[in-house]
Order: structure tokens, then sequence, then C-alpha cells
């Protein structure tokens, strides 16, 4: 080839390279190309779910005290220190304190959701607004399809709560739902077999049953995904009802003192959380609270924030047994505890001495999971109404719960042949990995 022919050549080859760098630039910033790569090493979550609006100026952002009977904006509560330097919670997280180097307090969630219990409820499991031709899945549900069960033995998504659409599989289907329970005295009623079905009499009702699908599946070649999804699901389900899986209900089985450790309903529901986690669940979300023990739970308007300490107390415990049990069991780097709400409260008082709602700024926490912890991340001025550093939206926080978990946050997942991005483009909070 002559000189012009090898010129001509070297430069179509260096524009179509500076083409192509210029291109990967704009699609990906430089500080995306460095999130992207994020991982973790977890392999579980649980997910504490804080019904109501927890008051992030009353737990893990307490700032100046106020005077709800004088009107004075402020914390509830006096505050106190803990493990980490600078770090500060409300004085009924005491239990917690001592255990805030193996915890971070995101302090700078927030969302433009109006300030009503459904709507948010969504956006803080599905991290989409309501609307549109979309049924977006639940983050318990992409973390199932993503990566299933830990054990044959187990479903991937255990829900310890009621159910609720917000907490559903959406466009990935059947496999990606959940098994739910609100009683752990016992297991899941329709994974618990009548009294006199013996495991012999079992095995022949199931034999019956594959011989009458395999006919109909004959008939009907070409099933549909869901059928199929459908039936998968149903051999799961009596799978499950067999004694591997539900032997994992029997908290009483545990030492005395470890149940009582762990405190009330809302303790034996992190309990069973840890047994459920060591069978092989990936992802458990573990409602609180159920009995409403200020009678109003975390939905603290007028007199309803006069005993909202005892909620504050109760999960005080239970998580920092929780840690404890995991950690003691080699689990706590294994699994990310995660604590979210539907939105925080703001720090005035409203005419009843309660709180109104605040999307604006608010608290979300990660403990566990192996992540660089530091206490707190993202900063609110000084009544934690506005954000003044490090803002993290939905995206971003669900983003982190996914590298964590070792689930490419990047992807799109397909609602049919739509790609969807997993988290609405969010980045992890890249100082919690190492």
């Amino acid at each position: 080839m002559n000189a012009q022919g090898q010129s001509r050549r070297d430069f179509l080859a260096g524009s179509m390279a500076a083409v192509t760098a210029v291109g990967a630039g704009r699609l990906l910033g430089s500080d995306e190309r460095i999130s992207i790569a994020l991982r973790g090493s977890a392999e579980h979550v649980i997910s504490i779910w804080l019904g109501g609006g927890m008051g992030q100026i009353d737990t893990f952002d307490p700032k100046r005290k106020g005077d709800a009977k004088a009107k004075v904006p402020g914390s509830y509560y006096n505050s106190i220190d803990t493990a980490v330097s600078g770090v500060q919670l409300c004085e009924h997280l005491s239990r917690l304190a001592p255990l805030m180097d193996r915890v971070t307090v995101v302090r700078s969630v927030h969302h433009d959701v109006i300030d009503e219990h459904a709507a948010a409820t969504n956006r803080m499991h599905t991290g989409r607004p309501i609307g549109g031709t979309v049924t977006y899945p639940s983050f318990g549900s992409i973390i199932a399809h993503e990566r299933g069960a830990a054990s044959e033995d187990a479903p991937p998504y255990v829900l310890i709560g009621y159910p609720n659409v917000t907490r559903g599989p959406g466009f990935l289907g059947a496999k990606a739902g959940y098994l739910y329970l609100t009683d752990t005295t016992q297991g899941p009623a329709g994974l618990t077999r009548p009294d006199g079905i013996t495991v012999e009499r079992q095995t022949r009702r199931e034999s019956l049953l594959r011989y009458a699908q395999n006919e109909r599946a004959q008939k009907l070649r070409g099933a549909h995904r869901k059928e199929s999804e459908y039936e998968e699901t149903l051999w799961q389900s009596l799978k499950l009802s067999g004694p591997s899986f539900m032997n994992g209900f029997r908290l009483e089985s545990e030492p005395e003192s470890l149940r009582n450790s762990y405190g009330g309903e809302f303790g034996q529901r992190c309990l069973l959380a840890r047994r459920l986690i060591e069978r092989g669940v990936r992802f458990l979300e573990v409602g609180h609270n159920l009995n409403f023990l200020n009678g109003a739970g975390w939905d603290v308007h007028n007199q309803g924030i006069e005993k909202q300490h005892e909620l504050i107390r109760e999960m005080d415990q239970a998580l920092s047994t929780l840690m404890m049990d995991l950690e003691e069991k080699k689990l706590l780097d294994k699994t990310l505890i995660v604590i979210t709400t539907e939105f925080g409260r703001p720090p005035e008082f409203d005419s009843g001495g309660g709180r109104g709602h605040q999307g604006s700024a608010f608290s979300c926490v990660l403990a566990g999971g192996g992540l660089k912890h530091r206490g707190a991340f993202g900063e609110t001025d000084e009544l934690s109404k506005k954000i003044v550093s490090s803002p993290v939206s939905v995206p971003d926080f669900f983003a982190t719960i996914l590298a964590t978990v070792q689930v490419d946050y990047s992807k799109n997942l397909y609602d049919g042949d739509r790609p969807v991005p997993v988290t609405d483009n969010g980045q992890p909070i890249k100082e919690l990995f190492a």
C-alpha cells in the first residue's frame, strides 16, 4: 500500500476511535464509569419497613431540642453520642449507638412525591411514580428475579407483613413474587398441611396433580408464559410445604434468652428473618409495626407522638439484637439490613403537638452487608428540613442496595420488548464501597 493509502487508513481509524470515545463520554460521564463497576459481596437483604413515615429528626438525624407545647421546632427527644465520632442518634436508640460503626444512616434521601402514604409507599418500593402503562416491580422482586433463592429449599422473597401490590413483581411475573405471612407463631397458612396429611398421602396427591398437568400440557401445546410460571410457582409451594423449609418457622427451637432479647412481635419477626436467611431466602421485608403500640404507628400526627418512643425502643431492641445475632453467626457481612419508610417528618409541630409529612429530606438506613460504613452519609440543615450536602435520590438508594447484593444496577429489565432501566438510572453511593 502506498504512503497516501496508509495515511488515509490511519486517519479513518483515528477518527473512528475519537468518535467512539466522544460518544462514550456523552453516554457515560467519568464519575459514572467509575461507579458502574461497583459491586458488593452481600448475599441477602433484610428490609425493615416503617409504615406511616418515620420522623428522621426524632430518630436517626436528631437536631436541637424543640418544644411541642410551645410550638418551637426541633427534635422531640435528647440526642446521644455513638461509636462514630460526630454522629448522634435519638436517646431511645441507645442499644444501636455502640454499633454505629456497622451502620450508615443516609440522611439525605429525598423524593418529589406528594406527601400521601399510598403514593409514597409505591415510590419507596418501586422507585417509580404511579401511572403510565407499566406496572413496575418492587426492588425485592428485582433482587428475587436477578439472584433467585440461595437454596433450592427456599423461596427467593418473603414478606412478613401484609401483602400489597407495591411489594409485588409487576411485569416480572409470578416467579419474582413473594411468600407472605403475618403471624410468626406458625408458617404461611397456604403452606401448612392439614392434620392427617402424611408424607405418603401428599406424595400420591402430587403424582396425580403432575399427571393431570401433563395431560393438559399435551392439549395446550405452546402454553402462555404466565401459565407456565403459575405452574412452576405451584410446584415450588408444594415443595416448600415440606419440613425442610417449614421448620424455619419453629421459633421455639431457639434459646429462650435469645428470643427474649429480640423483644415482642416485631423482634420475633426479625428473629424469623434471620432463620429464613439461613435457609436460603434471598430477600425479606419485615413490617413494623403490626399492633400500633402508640395508637398511630409511625404516622405521628397529633397525640400519636406522645408514645412514639415506645416504637423507637422496640425497633432499637430488635435491630441491635438482629445485628449482633447475625454477626455472631458470621452472617452480618453477607446480609444487608435496610430500613425504609414513606417519608420523614418536618421539625415543626402541628396543632395537636405531632408532626406532618416531609419527603424533601429524610433518612433511610443501611447496616452490615460488607459495606464501608461511616455512621452517616449526607447532611441536612440545622432542623433536618433541607439537604445541604450529598443528596441521594430514591433510585440512587436502590442502586446502592442492588450493587451491594451483586445485582447490575445499570442494566435494563424488559416489559415484553420494552426496555426498562432497573433503577431509573440511579447511581450507588460510591463512598460505601471498598
